[in-house]
């Protein structure tokens, strides 16, 4: 009898099990990540590449992760912040041979990675392997799930962007001309439809609802001043980012028309960023316009944690007081705000829907 009421206590808790895993995935919409270093949570550390696009070493992570897990920042991301607002664990890294459920998400993001595939090549995961990575992920939900549960996943699930950053970047200092033999609206347009491919790639697989940041003004990170004389910004990356975030606007406005149930929600951290750096202390920082960590002027080298040639750095005594923790990306409290903003924030900031909506949104 013993034995009897046993077993059927196990074959109990293995129902009970089963149904938890099996429809835990409709309770919370899924998190999945692509893009650049704003959100790469650690992929890069599973890559053949160099320190100059990693970040899984001290300082790095010193505010939160113990050891330092790939972050570029002191610590949490945006992503992070969103995850935890949507009752989410933090988002699984995909390139983690030790991650293989992600079921709540995955977060596909490289740092240094561009929409465009020439960009850093060899260095990093281009949105494109990204996209290609998330189809592997996306036939596992169909063989596991079955099609029907994944189908509610794909479309109850909201898909994360930062990208186009490094595709202006990365020719800066390489040419005499800029994006030399394009214009700028024709270099930008290239970087557009290369972001557009990605999406139609997502959505034809079910994605429907789309977070997107706008880039951020590159023309003034520590690192593009620390160059310049004066350390001024650079007026002519300030021109095509804005050309770069207007067409993003108007491409997200076409593709809500184009593509039945395609949804968005557009974060203008270009905008946020640039009153944090002009008008530090109204946002609960002391210094905008310098790194907390890095050498040089501005500590704008990108040389924190002595592993990327420079070997010297500096790092400053309270990270909470710099808006930058390296001499590109924002520290932990910069993100969180970001990351707010995102969530919740008002239509100027945040258009047209904020994530807190897409999230509620079941499209099923």
């Amino acid at each position: 009898m013993a034995v009897a009421n046993i077993q059927l206590l196990l074959v109990s808790c293995l129902l009970m099990l089963t149904g938890c895993l099996g429809d835990h995935s409709n309770k919370h919409a899924a998190l999945f990540v692509f893009g650049d270093s704003l959100l790469d949570s650690g992929n890069n550390n599973y890559i053949n590449t160099t320190t100059d696009f990693q970040a899984n070493f001290w300082p790095y992570g010193i505010s939160y992760f113990n050891p330092p897990s790939g972050r570029f920042s002191d610590g949490r991301l945006i992503h992070d912040f969103i995850a935890e607002y949507a009752n989410l664990p933090l988002i699984p890294t995909y390139l983690d041979p030790r991650n293989n459920d992600f079921v709540y998400g995955a977060n596909f993001a490289s740092g240094g990675a561009g929409a465009l595939v020439e960009t850093h090549v060899g260095f990093v995961v281009n949105l494109k392997t990204q996209l290609h990575y998330f189809g592997d992920l996306e036939k596992h939900f169909r063989q596991t799930l079955g099609d029907a549960k994944a189908d509610q996943l794909l479309s109850d699930a909201v898909y994360l962007f930062s990208c186009g950053g490094n595709d202006y970047l990365a020719p800066v200092g390489n040419d005499s001309v800029l994006y030399a033999p394009y214009t700028y609206g024709q270099y930008a347009e290239m970087v557009i439809e290369n972001f557009t491919d990605v999406f139609k790639g997502i959505y034809e697989k079910g994605g429907r609802k789309f977070g997107v940041l706008t880039v951020p003004p590159l023309a003034c990170l520590p690192n593009i001043r620390a160059g310049r004389a004066g350390y001024t910004c650079n007026q002519e990356l300030d021109v095509i980012t804005s050309l770069h975030n207007q067409k993003l606007s108007k491409k997200l406005e076409e593709l809500e028309k184009q593509l039945d149930g395609f949804i968005y929600s557009k974060f203008d951290i270009y905008t946020e960023v640039n009153n944090r750096m002009k008008n530090p202390s109204r946002y609960g920082f002391k210094i905008g316009d310098t790194a907390c960590c890095g050498s040089g002027p501005l500590r704008g080298i990108y040389s924190c944690g002595g592993k990327r040639g420079v070997q010297e750095f500096q790092l400053c005594d309270n990270v909470d007081e710099y808006l930058f923790f390296d001499s590109f990306h924002p520290n932990e409290v910069a993100s969180a705000q970001y990351a707010k903003l995102f969530w919740n924030g008002k239509s100027s900031v945040t258009t047209p829907y904020n994530l807190k909506t897409l999230f509620q949104l079941k499209k099923h």
